[in-house]
């Protein structure tokens, strides 16, 4: 680490990934309902198991980008993090506020809005510590270097921050209320986290790839220019349905489709960046999340968004396994794979110790990401057959869900081979620091110890 301050990033990154556990676990309970739907029936209904994966999944990343945040705040704008104590602060706020939130779920409190549902007073503690947390990272950014990672990623950062404050609007009209619904969910996901996504990656490529600093930049330009530009107005593709005027039909098919473009420029960003740069780096599994983000990145938002997106498609697969499946492949590869990426290449140097448990790590990655493709892959031949069952031959939800068991199985296995993959990951981050060289790797000579 170049600067002290880095290190407040690991109490970030440990509350991320035991949120990320729990997501996990919360996750294969609600995938086992879809195969045995009578269990734990009287324990814990299916939609607070729905709920809770949801909301620590948002949780998590949220709190990853902090961290994310704070370990590469330090290096770009070359001075120490403003305030090492408000960070600390403003996570056991954010923390206690997320735990408060689960455990009410457990008890049936919540306001009922998808993804939404925290109580009013959790939204208000989450609004603080965000408050906190822009303030603290703004004023290690106005006091030190500009840099186009740094100021792309603090435009992300707080424009998710104004968009989150539609959160608290809360209209008794249900066709207004998911107009502005959208502008919390799609806007972070499909507009401005993809600001922070870019901005993240650009900072492992600067780092790991040796490329000139200003040819990285050009490439974020170009990529925040785009996801703009088709993020803001493929919103339009949530509008078809929900009572809004007929012209969002076409506005959102048109701009929906146009959001493969960011997704594919930040692969070919990638790509070319290695290939013209030098690929010595000793994090081969750092430089393996980095190149595997944005290419799965690219399928499940890209790919799978466009399958479903038009809106004469949309029609008879809206709300079927095809939505879930875009929606597992997409967060994974865009957002949770960036995370894992960064807590890869900074753990080491946290724990100031040379790259290590890297042939672990590359397993956890390739067990998880495969498993991910292969539950994408059991939900969207389930959500086709749903389609056509349902929306075409007119058959009974319930008697569709029956014919649909094998693919619930099978995701369910897909889950708990995402499970096994992700303590492998967390054993090679948080476990005794063991040198490992992959495969054509560069050989480390200096102590394995942990500090």
């Amino acid at each position: 680490m170049k600067y002290e301050t880095q290190k407040v990033a690991l109490p970030f990154f440990m509350v991320a990934m035991a949120l990320f556990t729990l997501q996990i676990v919360f996750g294969l309970l609600a995938a086992t309902v879809y195969a045995w739907p009578n269990f734990m029936a009287e324990v814990m209904p299916f939609h607070i198991m729905r709920v809770s994966h949801t909301n620590l999944l948002i949780v998590w990343l949220l709190i990853g980008f902090m961290g994310c945040t704070y370990y590469l705040m330090p290096e770009e704008a070359e001075r120490e993090i403003h305030s090492p104590n408000l960070a600390y602060i403003q996570l056991a706020i954010f923390a206690f506020a997320g735990a408060a939130a689960l455990v009410g779920y457990q008890f049936g409190i919540h306001e009922g809005r998808e993804f939404l549902e925290q109580p009013f007073w959790v939204k208000i503690l989450i609004t603080i510590s965000f408050l906190m947390f822009l303030f603290n990272t703004s004023m290690t950014l106005l006091k030190g270097r500009k840099t186009a990672i740094n100021l792309v990623l603090m435009l992300g950062l707080w424009l998710a921050a104004v968009f989150w404050l539609f959160a608290f609007y809360n209209p008794t009209n249900l066709a207004v209320d998911k107009l502005y619904w959208w502008w919390v969910v799609h806007l972070w996901v499909e507009g401005v986290w993809e600001l922070i996504m870019a901005s993240l990656l650009g900072y492992l490529l600067i780092k790991m790839t040796g490329v000139d600093r200003e040819v990285i930049e050009k490439w974020l330009y170009i990529i925040v220019g785009l996801a703009l530009f088709s993020g803001l107005l493929g919103t339009g593709h949530h509008y078809y349905w929900i009572g809004a005027p007929g012209y969002w039909q076409p506005i959102g098919s048109i701009f929906s489709t146009l959001e493969v473009a960011p997704f594919f420029a930040m692969v070919v960003f990638a790509f070319t960046m290695f290939w013209k740069g030098s690929r010595n780096h000793p994090n081969k599994a750092a430089m393996l999340w980095a190149l595997g983000c944005p290419t799965i990145a690219f399928f499940g938002a890209g790919v799978w968004g466009f399958m479903h997106t038009l809106s004469f498609v949309n029609y008879y697969s809206h709300g079927t396994q095809v939505t879930a499946a875009h929606g597992h492949l997409a967060f994974y590869g865009a957002y949770v794979m960036l995370i894992l990426g960064v807590i890869t290449y900074a753990m080491p140097q946290i724990r100031r110790v040379q790259p290590y448990n890297q042939v672990l790590n590359m397993w956890g990655f390739w067990i998880v990401t495969s498993a991910m493709c292969f539950m994408t892959f059991t939900l969207t031949f389930a959500g086709v057959v749903q389609t056509h069952l349902q929306r075409v031959l007119g058959m009974n939800y319930m008697e569709v869900q029956d014919q649909l068991g094998l693919f619930y199985i099978m995701r369910l296995g897909a889950g708990v081979a995402v499970a096994v993959g992700a303590i492998m990951l967390l054993y090679s981050f948080f476990g005794p620091a063991r040198e490992q060289v992959p495969a054509g790797g560069t050989q480390i000579t200096a102590g394995a110890g942990s500090a």
